[in-house]
This record gives C-alpha cells, sequence and structure tokens, in this order.
C-alpha cells in the first residue's frame, strides 16, 4: 500500500513513538521510513532563526548546525531501529506543517505520522485547547490528501497489520474516504471493520426503549445503504452506540472491541472560507488508546502552492477513491 511512510518528530536525541511507529508501519508495508525533523522559526519573517536543541539559544540555521542535527538523529535511530531498515533522515527548518506538506509532496509519501501536538508547545504557549489536536497536524489535515495517523505519547505500534479497525461513520462524503481506506486494509490484512454510529440519546423518560430500538433499526438500515458498497467481500460489523458525546462513545468501542486503529473522515466543517478539522477528530485524536487515521475528503482541502506545485489530483476525484491509494489521476 506504501511506498514512502513520513515520520515528522521535533525530538532529538530522545526516543518518539512517532517514529518508532512509523518504523513498525514502514516494516510490515516494507517501504522506506523517511524521518523529518523541523527547526521550528522563532519569527515569521525571520526563517533561519531558530532554538538550538541543546541550549535552547536562538540561533542562525546553518548548514553545519544541520548536518549536526541530522546526524544526531541518524545514529540515534540507527542505534534503535530493526537492522537493516531503509530510512533517512531531513533536517529543515521553517513551520512544521509547511515542511511537512513540502516533504509529503516531494515524496508522494503514503502516510504521514504525527504526534497530536507538539512536545515543546506548552512553552511556547501555543497549545489551543486541552484535548485538541495541535496546529501542526491541523495544518497537514487540512491540506494533505494522504492519511495522517496520530500517535498518542501512550500509543505503541508495533505492525501495520491492524486486525480490528473501527471507522467513526456520521454519512458524510469524508466517510467514505476513511471506509474506502478502511477496505484497502482489511483486504491486505484480512481485517474486521467495525464501522461505528453514535445515536444521540435525549434524556429519560423522553426517549423510550420503543424509540430506541426503532432508531437502532433505522440507523443499521442507514448504515448498511451507506456503506455496504464500500466494504463489500469484507468481515464487518456495525457498531450502534447511544450517547451525547460520539468522541467519546468511539474511543469506547475502539477499547471495548481491543481495535488496533481508528480510522475518521476529516469532518470538515466551513468556516471563513477555511476547512478545519472537526470536534470528533480533534477530541478522539487525543484520547484514543490506539492510533487514529484521519483521511480528509479531496474536495475539502485547501489549496497550498507557496513554493510547491500543485496537484490536479487535489479536489478532482469523481468516485472518492482517493489518489493515494489507486493511484488514479484526473485531469
Amino acid at each position: 500500500m506504501f511506498k514512502h511512510i513520513l515520520a515528522a518528530t521535533d525530538l532529538v536525541g530522545v526516543e518518539d513513538p512517532v517514529v518508532t511507529s512509523a518504523a513498525a508501519i514502514a516494516g510490515t508495508h516494507q517501504a522506506k521510513l523517511n524521518i523529518l525533523h523541523v527547526a521550528e522559526s522563532s519569527h515569521e519573517n525571520r526563517r533561519h532563526l531558530v532554538r538550538d536543541f541543546k541550549t535552547d539559544e536562538e540561533i542562525n540555521f546553518s548548514s553545519s548546525y544541520q548536518e549536526l542535527v541530522q546526524q544526531e538523529l541518524f545514529n540515534f535511530y540507527k542505534a534503535i531501529l530493526p537492522a537493516g531498515m531503509d530510512f533517512e533522515v531531513k533536517v529543515v527548518c521553517g513551520f512544521p506543517w509547511e515542511e511537512i506538506v513540502r516533504q509529503s509532496r516531494h515524496l508522494d509519501a503514503g502516510m504521514i505520522v504525527l504526534g497530536p501536538h507538539s512536545e515543546r508547545a506548552a512553552e511556547r504557549g501555543t497549545i489551543r485547547v486541552a484535548g485538541k489536536i495541535g496546529s501542526t497536524v491541523e495544518g497537514v489535515v487540512m491540506r494533505e490528501n494522504c492519511p495522517v495517523m496520530i500517535i498518542n505519547p501512550a500509543v505503541r505500534v508495533s505492525s501495520a497489520a491492524f486486525k480490528k479497525i473501527v471507522v467513526g461513520v456520521d454519512f458524510s462524503v469524508s466517510c467514505e474516504c476513511a471506509l474506502f481506506f478502511a477496505r484497502k486494509t482489511a483486504e491486505k490484512f484480512g481485517s474486521k471493520i467495525l464501522p461505528f454510529h453514535m445515536i444521540p440519546v435525549p434524556p429519560y423518560p423522553k426517549y423510550t426503549r420503543e424509540d430506541s430500538e426503532a432508531d437502532r433499526k433505522n440507523t443499521e438500515k442507514r448504515l448498511d445503504g451507506f456503506c455496504r458498497d464500500l466494504i463489500k467481500d469484507t468481515d464487518y460489523a456495525y457498531q450502534i452506540w447511544g450517547g451525547a458525546l460520539p468522541h467519546l462513545e468511539l474511543v469506547k468501542c475502539a477499547e471495548k472491541n481491543n481495535a488496533d486503529i481508528i480510522i475518521l473522515g476529516s469532518h470538515t466543517k466551513k468556516k471563513d472560507a477555511k476547512w478545519y478539522a472537526g470536534s470528533v477528530v480533534e477530541r478522539t485524536a487525543f484520547r484514543a488508546g490506539c492510533p487514529v487515521v484521519v483521511v480528509t475528503d479531496p474536495q475539502a482541502l485547501v489549496s497550498w502552492d507557496e513554493n510547491a506545485p500543485n496537484d490536479p489530483a487535489i479536489g478532482k476525484e469523481k468516485d472518492r477513491s482517493i489518489h493515494v491509494f489507486t493511484g488514479k489521476r484526473h485531469e
């Protein structure tokens, strides 16, 4: 499924579960692991100014500093990654989401692996709201068409042969993309797909047992109509839960079923002419005990042309079969 896995890390000299998890995925798919470290620019207009990873002093991002960090990362992961792992390290300066997107498009990456927020976000005062993904993940998800895997620090991935896959379904177009990716994964690894939908439950006694049973029957019928063609010829079982907060029920469903991965459509919403990751994605990614993969509907992507070629496929897929997996290019 993948030729290149891109793992973005902001840690130097410390093991990052983002990188080791990406290495496990690369090993399963016999893909090349590309480790990217972005020395984040201190100023909007002076991108060459960064913080030294050892002293935290503001310095110029010179070629000698770039080589130093690159060698440090290479030596560190050479010692802990599986012998014979095909990997390379790239160090650049700039703003993380921009450089991640730039490198992803250069590689034609099959998957990007990120942490939910920067390890240094707290000291920089850039954590937006507790329990939400950071601006780097959001920036990448908004602009990149390949799946983005979010790894919490507590999560450890040993293989990409995900056997149980929970897919959040809210009947939006982006969920079609998520289901398509789940099917591709299931076809390769013989996985079981668990399409999940939460029914909002009003307070009792307004919501009776008869109401609940009727809602479940209607929801199952709707799920079957929405999902069947996208996951046909796979092993699947619908998960219909009642609750008030979709992200909590989704996480509980994944835990109860010992899911190896949660796949979500970006659930994008339009706001001030821009697209952003929905609240279910944000809150699920922060709390999940397994990797969360976000797949964005191509038509919801924000174009980004700065120093990067436009991808003519973005936003023009007519059949919702994401070009990263199908190899299709629509004119």
